[in-house]
């Protein structure tokens, strides 16, 4: 048996300050020969001493899993490796991540998904939080005990009755994968599932040239069934900051998700932490939250209240109790007086008079966040991936799919600042998430600081509002979207191309008299049983028979062909009778140019909503507010053609997510130069599983090859012919 033990490099995050050593461990293998390793269960395993010693972990490749030293973690079975090629096994407890050499070409490492508990862990079986720590169920003097390494514990918001979870590696959020601009990404999935299938979608990745890659089922592959292993393989680009997920139903807010940032090859980059930021509902799963949406939520024989916005706009009826910061957060019996039940937060350490970029992810199911940290302002400089120029606010508003990358220095007094997060929730009720910055030498407390108190001669900034106004009396500021600009020189929007040039109007709506589904142009999405990307032929869901009308609803694939080369230009809409939510629109395979975004009408005083965008004509022969807006154009028809005034065509921010405002809309660019069949949808997991989605048909004659041994999926109907020949030969016997 080989041993390879004196070649690894254990690094951990604190090292040259780049990742939050409470999230990320990091462990590289780097062969020098290609040799052949072997894997060993526990119990056959020969436990040399090493001086290496570090805690047993836990350790997955394919499913096996077995407790071993990471001195002995090099013994991999029948795995053939370069000298070019880095392989890194993700490990499981405490939560481990992966970074790629920078210098390899190769990344490979391997993601396990499988049910796991809240608060628990094999030894102690269950916990309860008590001042910031974690303690096992048994345990009744908490001063005498030793408190639970809360790295063992998913956690949640300590709710101590523990919730089902569907994750990868055992951990929420997943291990974080950290790979380099222009490397070659494997990672092999493995569906530990029992009752279920599972993909894992690359958030943001274009994914241009292995379209198969995308994870979306029925779309880009067959969903992986349950012990089966799916290989991705695709390259790390653009650079930023992206994450993966389940696109299975409502497994992302069961759990399955993780960051993946692609780092730029530069020089000297900024000490950085991640931040995954979600709401949270420790009572029940996805797949029960979508059927109460659906269904209504009934308490105690009363109906809830779905909660608004201050514009009057709607959230859907998602119940969240708390909010997460990666994976930790707190139940407030009572958000007035402070009254919570003590679960660890999550810490992020910076050292005085440091700057560190912070990578924030929104990786929840509903709520829009506005992230602040106490006596700092943020300079955001990025988004979904692309820089923009930085801008100093306050604070920043992030939906559900966005990120935001931002810089602070650390320039305050040694000490514990509150890192927020608050719903944009007004009534009759809102969520928090928390989390403290702690400086180096700061007491292990936590914070007293408060938030900044916004006057009339010291504003505060906010980014990114789904409105424009905040109420007069708060004295808050709002910078929408496309108010931004990239900070790039050389990445103007494509431009308009005598016949190369197309322009749609989508309409991300509930529209209906009796009945409101999630739609796109009043057709909700219909998933085709095969993989679509591979197997289009075999496709019978399209929309080619459904009678889809301006003021009707109809289900079907609804797929839109673009052709290789073209400018296209698609105006976002929240509009017509069906409008009343906001909507942050996900594209795969892409990140858009934002040239322009159309708001509603709000009073300037209160906030309030007053009237749909004019620029706008719904059409259906009705007016804007009974018209389902499902065949809209622009009012003034001399926009039409690329002619909209005030698009910014020079310096446009880009974004894969972005938030279309109710009673508003987007007007987006992208060039169609990725073969593939990509999915755009509302990235609030309640409207997308109810078919608030469509297809982009993109260049298919320029399609890549299909990989070979892809996997193709599929119904089973029994013919006419073949039905009455199973009768034939049926036998009846006496009894």
């Amino acid at each position: 048996m080989l041993n390879l033990s004196h070649r690894f490099q254990v690094t951990g995050g604190s090292q040259a300050g780049l990742i939050s050593k409470k999230r990320l461990v990091i462990t590289h293998l780097q062969p020098v020969y290609q040799e052949e390793l072997n894997i060993a269960h526990t119990n056959s395993l020969a436990m040399r001493k090493s001086s290496i010693t570090k805690k047993v972990s836990t350790f997955i490749l394919d499913g096996n899993c077995c407790n071993v030293p990471f001195s002995y973690m090099a013994q991999a079975k029948n795995i053939a490796m370069l000298s070019s090629t880095l392989l890194l096994f993700l490990l499981v407890s405490p939560v481990i991540g992966y970074t790629c050499e920078k210098t390899a070409k190769i990344c490979e490492t391997s993601l396990s998904i499988g049910h796991y508990l809240t608060m628990f862990n094999r030894d102690t079986l269950a916990v309860y939080p008590k001042q910031g720590k974690l303690y096992k169920y048994d345990v009744t003097n908490t001063s005498n005990a030793d408190p639970v390494p809360k790295e063992d514990i998913i956690s949640g918001d300590g709710w101590e009755v523990r919730k089902l979870l569907v994750v990868a590696n055992q951990s929420l959020p997943g291990p974080d994968i950290i790979v380099y601009e222009g490397q070659t990404v494997i990672i092999h999935v493995k569906n530990h599932l029992h009752s279920d299938t599972v993909t894992v979608h690359w958030h943001g990745l274009h994914q241009s040239g292995t379209p198969f890659m995308d994870g979306v089922p029925f779309v880009s592959q067959c969903p992986i069934e349950s012990g089966q292993t799916f290989t991705y393989k695709f390259k790390a680009y653009p650079p930023g900051t992206f994450w993966y997920h389940s696109h299975v139903g409502s497994q992302r807010v069961d759990g399955l998700l993780g960051a993946f940032v692609v780092r730029k090859n530069e020089p000297d980059p900024l000490p950085e932490h991640i931040m995954q930021i979600q709401d949270w509902n420790h009572d029940w799963g996805g797949d029960m939250g979508y059927q109460l949406m659906v269904n209504r939520i009934i308490e105690n024989r009363t109906k809830y209240t779905p909660s608004q916005s201050l514009d009057g706009s709607f959230f859907s009826l998602f119940k969240a109790q708390s909010g997460l910061i990666n994976g930790r957060g707190r139940f407030y019996s009572d958000l007035e007086s402070g009254t919570h039940n003590e679960a660890p937060l999550e810490v992020f350490n910076v050292k005085q008079n440091t700057s560190y970029r912070f990578r924030v992810i929104s990786v929840g199911a509903l709520f829009p966040f506005r992230v602040s940290v106490d006596n700092h302002m943020l300079s955001v400089i990025e988004s979904d991936g692309y820089p923009i120029r930085p801008t100093l606010v306050e604070s920043f508003v992030i939906n559900p799919g966005e990120r935001f990358d931002f810089v602070i220095n650390a320039n305050q007094s040694i000490g514990n600042y509150w890192i927020r997060g608050k719903t944009l929730e007004v009534t009759p009720r809102y969520t928090i998430a928390e989390a403290i910055l702690r400086y180096d030498d700061a007491p292990d407390v936590e914070p007293t600081t408060a938030r900044k108190v916004c006057t009339e001669q010291d504003k505060c900034v906010v980014i990114n509002c789904p409105f424009t106004y905040f109420p007069k009396n708060e004295f808050t500021e709002c910078i929408r979207f496309d108010q931004l600009r990239s900070s790039a020189s050389n990445d103007p929007a494509p431009p308009v191309v005598d016949g190369k040039f197309k322009e749609y109007f989508l309409n991300y709506a509930f529209p209906g008299v009796t009945s409101f589904p999630s739609s796109v142009n009043g057709i909700a999405m219909e998933f085709p049983p095969v993989s679509g990307v591979s197997q289009p032929q075999q496709i019978t869901t399209g929309c080619k028979h459904v009678h889809c009308e301006d003021q009707k609803h109809c289900k079907c694939t609804n797929a839109l062909s673009l052709n290789h080369g073209d400018t296209v230009q698609m105006v976002l809409l929240n509009m017509g009778v069906g409008r009343g939510w906001a909507h942050p629109v996900h594209m795969h395979g892409h990140s858009f140019y934002v040239l322009k975004m159309g708001y509603a009408e709000y009073n300037e005083t209160t906030g309030k909503f007053i009237a749909q965008n004019s620029d706008i004509d719904c059409r259906g022969g009705v007016p804007i507010q009974k018209s389902f807006c499902n065949n809209a154009s622009w009012s003034n028809q001399t926009w039409l053609n690329g002619n909209v005034p005030g698009l910014e065509l020079q310096n446009p921010p880009r974004k894969d997510t972005l938030i279309i405002p109710s009673g508003g809309y987007a007007v987006i660019r992208i060039r169609a130069d990725n073969p593939g069949l990509w999915i755009m949808h509302c990235h609030i997991e309640l409207h997308a599983s109810d078919g608030m989605a469509m297809l982009l048909n993109e260049s298919f004659s320029y399609l890549p090859k299909t990989p070979k041994h892809f996997p193709t999926c599929g119904d089973f109907k029994i013919e006419d012919e073949e039905k009455f020949s199973v009768i034939a030969d049926v036998k009846i016997h006496d009894s």
